[in-house]
């Protein structure tokens, strides 16, 4: 039974080979057969010799088989490349529902769950509930090599495997086991663990924050996203003894908290065996801008065939330009790079050390002003005209200057069968079937080969494929073909770029004009708010002392004594007092009263004896400074006065 990483390649195989885009019916078709390539093939592309069939047109062709090895067989040149399957008329094969089995783990439960590919991920939490008694709001399904899905998911768009398991976590229910430790539990797993990881190839250290949820595996991908070391091939140092299951997640692991040391590295893998590497392939018509599939002799480049096979002899002696089953692009391209210098000397393309992805990253996503080309070079120690091309074409002066200024050159080597079957899985994800099936029927003396990649808004285009049959002149020329039609796109695309820009650049200021008029809007509204708050304030202390002074002085006037009469039988002091406004006020008092009684009498109309004072004419007196427990008649405010009220400065 083949793994899950042979299952994977045999798929990309397949589907190149065959041109089925639809995932499902890829699948289908190889377990009817077992997973065996070949008879998977076999029965889908029919074994018509002579016969050309295309999908576009439902016509059938007649026709000698495109043979890359003669030329008379080769299509006409044209001023740049392009490729054109000729997609094989395939059986139609009606899908039946594919079953999957799933084995979920739950404390010490195992539950079989056994689905149609068409449910969701809801559908086998809903019959989780049934069986565990946990509502579906309090479980966490895991296990997913995906990462977390939502329960709309459809078990079709994961493409899991036949045999599947999982596991469920409840963090917010209690485990059955004492409160204590189920709240020491639940505490962890709210906890946030940080991981530091040292990646000992590399001697590079990475700080990764986990809840204490998360799983062990989560933990082993997140580091195959950082290193390129895939999970099967990872070395840990430093897990604790408890931690024996990747499915556990790190709160039950025994983890040190808040920070824990960790220690990866790669292991050795095993040698993919040529028999596992083999690839089939079907006809398929490539443009190309070559004269033919023959080669030119060695002896237009000034070499003799002696010398040539000589050196492609001498070539397979020395150390392979890159280990097998390069897995981590960077750490092969530099070994490549050091051998192709002790080879062909230091005078050679720059080239780039990293993924093809980081190399489209530095090439196309970009500032349109930015971008360049993508070259990419493929090698084989196999073919003869591998140590003339890059001694003679890649390495000539000319070259490597117009390739540094105006392309990223990205190099690998497809000597070894696994590098070759690496490389064709990365082409079809990038580039297409098509792209990944020519380069498959190349032969050995076909190579090397160099492709000219055009970076474009949804896609990646394939300008040229130069063979190993050329000359520096030719070269040069298709070089600089590519560098015309890129530039014109370039132009377009720094146009619409500039364009963007002065549109962002608008809106960002009509924004910010937005922003200023909405804060000078609040602004106004909040001093209004605070002007009214203010006045609302003043207003209710103003009526709070008025109230109170109208209280003291209703005090007052209620404590006053009766007015006497004008004929009493006591003396009588007859006071008239003037006011600011000019009114007077006139009262009766016994000549025995207090003076206190007439300051009280003055208060209770209004005029309060702290802010008024209470003067006489002759002599001007301040009466108000006058001790007020003495009498009227003590004052000399007897049998008459006329006063008069001035306020206080």
């Amino acid at each position: 039974m083949a793994s899950n990483m042979d299952r994977e390649m045999i798929l990309a195989d397949f589907q190149a080979c065959t041109g089925i885009e639809n995932i499902d019916e890829a699948i289908t078709l190889l377990e009817q057969n077992n997973w065996d390539l070949v008879a998977a093939i076999n029965g889908v592309i029919p074994q018509e010799n002579g016969i050309l069939q295309s999908d576009y047109g439902g016509e059938t062709i007649p026709g000698p088989a495109f043979d890359p090895s003669h030329p008379a067989s080769a299509p006409a040149p044209s001023s740049s490349s392009a490729f054109r399957p000729v997609m094989p008329s395939r059986q139609i094969v009606e899908r039946q529902p594919r079953m999957l089995d799933f084995r979920v783990e739950y404390r010490d439960r195992n539950v079989d769950v056994v689905l149609e590919d068409s449910c969701t991920v809801g559908e086998i939490k809903q019959i989780l509930e049934n069986e565990l008694q946990i509502p579906v709001s309090k479980m966490l399904l895991k296990g997913w090599k995906t990462g977390d899905v939502e329960d709309s998911t459809v078990l079709k768009s994961l493409h899991l495997p036949k045999n599947n398991s999982l596991y469920v976590l409840t963090p917010d229910l209690p485990p059955p086991s004492s409160s204590s430790h189920a709240g020491a539990l639940q505490e962890s797993l709210n906890q946030n663990f940080m991981l530091i990881i040292t990646h000992r190839e590399v001697q590079r250290e990475y700080n990764l924050n986990f809840s204490g949820s998360s799983t062990i595996q989560e933990v082993k991908r997140n580091v195959y996203d950082l290193t390129s070391i895939p999970v099967r091939h990872q070395l840990w140092e430093g897990w604790p003894t408890s931690a024996t299951d990747d499915s556990m997640c790190l709160a039950e692991s025994g983890l040190s908290y808040p920070c824990h040391r960790l220690t990866v590295g790669r292991r050795s893998s095993p040698v993919q065996t040529r028999e596992q590497s083999e690839e089939q392939s079907t006809d398929v018509h490539m443009v190309s801008d070559s004269d033919g599939d023959d080669f030119e002799d060695a002896s237009e480049f000034g070499v003799d065939d002696g010398e040539v096979f000589g050196m492609a002899s001498s070539a397979l002696r020395k150390s392979p330009m890159m280990p097998e089953n390069a897995e981590n692009e960077g750490d092969a391209l530099l070994q490549f790079t050091a051998e192709f210098s002790s080879r062909y000397g230091d005078c050679h393309p720059v080239f780039f050390i990293g993924s093809l992805e980081a190399a489209f990253q530095e090439a196309f996503y970009v500032k349109a002003r930015d971008r360049k080309l993508l070259a990419i070079y493929l090698h084989h120690d196999e073919s003869v005209l591998t140590n003339v091309f890059c001694s003679q074409m890649l390495c000539a002066e000319s070259i490597v200057s117009y390739l540094s200024q105006n392309f990223i050159t990205w190099a690998w080597d497809l000597t070894k069968d696994a590098n070759r079957a690496r490389f064709l899985t990365m082409c079809n994800r990038h580039f297409g079937s098509v792209v990944a099936q020519t380069i498959r029927t190349q032969k050995t003396d076909q190579f090397p080969l160099f492709l000219i990649i055009m970076g474009k808004r949804s896609s990646n285009e394939v300008l040229n494929v130069i063979q190993g049959n050329t000359t520096v002149d030719e070269l040069m020329m298709r070089l600089m073909a590519a560098m015309e039609i890129f530039t014109a796109q370039q132009q377009e695309d720094i146009k619409d770029e500039d364009e963007r820009e002065a549109r962002e650049n608008v809106k960002r200021e009509q924004d910010e004009a937005y922003r200023l008029s909405l804060e000078a809007d609040r602004a106004k509204r909040e001093a209004h708010e605070r002007e009214m708050a203010e006045q609302f304030r003043l207003e209710q202390i103003r009526k709070e002392q008025e109230e109170e002074r109208e209280a003291i002085r209703l005090s007052l006037e209620q404590a006053l004594p009766p007015e006497p009469k004008e004929e009493n039988a006591e003396p009588v002091s007859k006071l008239r007092i003037r006011t600011p406004s000019g009114e007077f006020l006139e009262r009766r008092f016994l000549a025995s009263n207090k003076l206190q009684i007439v300051f009280d009498f003055v208060a209770s109309k209004g005029f309060p004896w702290d802010e008024f004072k209470l003067l006489s004419t002759f002599p001007r007196r301040d009466v108000t400074q006058l001790d007020p427990n003495k009498s009227l008649l003590e004052v000399k405010l007897f049998p008459q006065e006329t006063l008069f009220l001035e306020a206080k400065e």
